[in-house]
């Protein structure tokens, strides 16, 4: 039987800007898990982009902006969940920081509440709701890409497996070099082409070699870049988000 949440609560949504536009599946499938599991869910309409891709760069100034729009979105939430490792450490690490360089202590008290009340997805299920067994039925040869952020800086663990272990008939096959990065590393890929594209190709090229069906991981963005080396290869491994195959229930995929 599925595992009954210790709580249902009322939830903000952090679609997160790539989700958004690129990837909305994703987005009404952590809705569908979450109300499925009890949750009331609502989506801040005022929030917008992390901010992260200014702040790597250097362009504090304009990562600021993205700050004080997700304060705004999303004050007065006590669960604010994202399927994003990246976004969410993005929220984490450097919207406080960029808080404290403003000078504005106003601006950094209501930062450091509202990132207290922030979760990636795997992280809400596991350590708020207390569930591992969320009901999902996904019968496919599936394997993980553990992306850099969900595991340096999120620090997700164990969490997305001990998920992935109660989908009933998954069968995860383990990925050589799963917990190497991808190339993606935002605007590194555009800096370092040549170089994210070599390692995009390898990481790919471990995916493929497992003989799975799918490729999962907790950031669409890092899908997207393997994907792109699996799709000009016309292999027919799928990139999918674990928030897809949670949101799984009988017929699945």
């Amino acid at each position: 039987m599925p595992d009954k949440p210790k709580i249902t609560p009322k939830v903000a949504i952090f679609a997160t800007c790539i989700n958004d536009v690129m990837f909305p599946e994703t987005v009404i499938a952590t809705v569908q898990l979450l109300e499925r599991l009890g949750c009331t869910v609502e989506f801040p309409v005022e929030q917008s982009c992390c901010g992260q891709m200014f702040t790597n760069t250097g362009y504090f100034r304009e990562g600021l902006g993205c700050v004080r729009s997700y304060v705004e979105a999303f004050s007065g939430y006590e669960y604010i969940v994202g399927p994003s490792g990246s976004c969410v450490t993005a929220v984490r690490d450097q919207h406080p920081m960029l808080a404290a360089q403003s000078g504005d202590a106003g601006l950094a008290a209501a930062v450091d509440d509202v990132v207290r009340h922030s979760y990636e997805l795997t992280e809400f299920l596991c350590d708020v709701l207390e569930v591992e067994d969320v009901g999902a039925v996904f019968a496919h040869k599936v394997t993980y890409h553990l992306t850099c952020h969900s595991l340096r800086f999120a620090r997700l663990g164990e969490r997305p497996l001990r998920l992935m272990s109660k989908v009933r008939g998954l069968e995860l096959i383990e990925l050589e070099g799963f917990d190497q990065c991808c190339g993606f590393g935002g605007t590194f890929c555009v800096k370092n082409p040549d170089v994210s594209a070599d390692m995009a190709s390898c990481k790919a090229g471990y995916a493929v070699d497992t003989g799975a069906e799918y490729l999962v991981s907790l950031d669409n963005a890092c899908l997207l870049n393997i994907g792109g080396v699996l799709h000009r290869a016309g292999s027919s491994l799928k990139p999918i988000h674990l928030a897809e195959i949670l949101a799984c229930g009988e017929g699945g995929l």
